[in-house]
């Protein structure tokens, strides 16, 4: 395949806006109502202090949720990136996609395996790396992951023909 631009953006996936405020919300609630309970009705010290702290870290998790979630996944003809410029994949490292029922991908979404591993990246309900393996999805619609994921097997197609 032969493109004009190499900084034409091909597919888009994002977050939809209610999943993303289902997701963020409840997280932050769990966070909330577990420092209250810690303190309004105070067990032992130890479990006091363990519903303190994870009460925090979802709070945490809450929001860097919705900083991750406020971003896109943009597929070029080079790579697959965070719209904030970190790039996820080279298309040319892409080895294989799995989008079956029983793969370990995130949800409405598609996992990849590259030639070269990576550093570790989470992107709560947009996407993770873990060495070799990508997983595309989480909050996205189906729609947008699959027109992405049909888009990458077509360019992976194409480069192996060549």
């Amino acid at each position: 395949m032969e493109f004009e631009d190499e900084n034409e953006v091909l597919a888009v996936v994002q977050a939809s806006a209610g999943r993303r405020f289902l997701g963020i919300v409840s997280l932050g609630l769990l966070g909330l109502l577990l420092i209250y309970i810690a303190f309004v009705q105070p067990p032992t010290l130890l479990w006091q202090v363990f519903l303190i702290v994870l009460g925090a870290a979802a709070v945490w998790m809450a929001d860097a949720m919705r900083r991750a979630t406020g971003s896109a996944i943009e597929l070029t003809p080079l790579c697959l990136r965070d719209r904030d410029g970190t790039v996820i994949a080279l298309v040319e490292d892409i080895e294989s996609m799995d989008r079956g029922f029983f793969a370990f991908k995130p949800s409405n979404g598609f996992l990849l395996k590259t030639r070269k591993a990576d550093t570790r990246q989470w992107r709560p309900g947009l996407w993770w790396r873990i060495g070799r393996r990508i997983g595309i999805g989480g909050m996205t619609p189906g729609s947008q992951t699959k027109f992405m994921s049909e888009v990458i097997a077509t360019m992976m197609a194409t480069r192996d023909l060549n």
